[in-house]
């Protein structure tokens, strides 16, 4: 398992999600656990922006599942909050994420316990919030994902 990533701010928190972006293809599955406040919105913003895929990307929570069309990479982005659906397994099934699945590249927040059954590989990102405000990042790989988490992030080094 990779070392933690540590994210100062939430600008880094979207550079780490378009390095990420970098190495994700059609079919991958993100699930994104921690607290609220923790960034999953963050990182899945900068996932999109490294996707190049179009739209706004804001926390599906309301809707449960936001679908963002391919842009630059030519790979859709499925955004889904878990959220409302309190681990219901059948409304994560009504869904029917396992057909954009294949096409797309799917973020689930709060989706531990549940999404995993929708692709037994997958990458689970825990983020954790600290006193301080920052952020870490612990990258769970699962199936396939063993073989490609060992995969560098280089975070842009931002200036003040």
């Amino acid at each position: 398992m990779p070392d933690p990533l540590h994210l100062p701010t939430p600008e880094d928190t979207e550079a780490f999600g378009r390095a990420l972006a970098a190495e994700l293809r059609a079919g991958d599955l993100v699930i994104l656990a921690g607290p609220l406040g923790a960034g999953k919105t963050a990182l899945t913003r900068g996932i999109a922006a490294g996707l190049g895929v179009e739209g706004r990307v804001s926390s599906p929570t309301f809707v449960i599942a936001r679908h963002h069309p391919a842009g630059a990479r030519g790979i859709p982005l499925v955004h889904v909050d878990a959220y409302r659906l309190g681990g219901d397994l059948d409304e994560l099934d009504d869904l029917d994420l396992d057909s954009a699945l294949p096409d797309s590249v799917v973020v689930v927040e709060w989706g531990e316990g549940s999404a995993h059954r929708l692709n037994a590989d997958h990458l689970v990102i825990r983020l954790t919030r600290h006193d301080d405000d920052t952020r870490t990042a612990t990258l769970e790989p699962h199936g396939a994902w063993a073989d490609r988490a060992d995969f560098p992030f280089s975070l842009p080094t931002r200036t003040p």
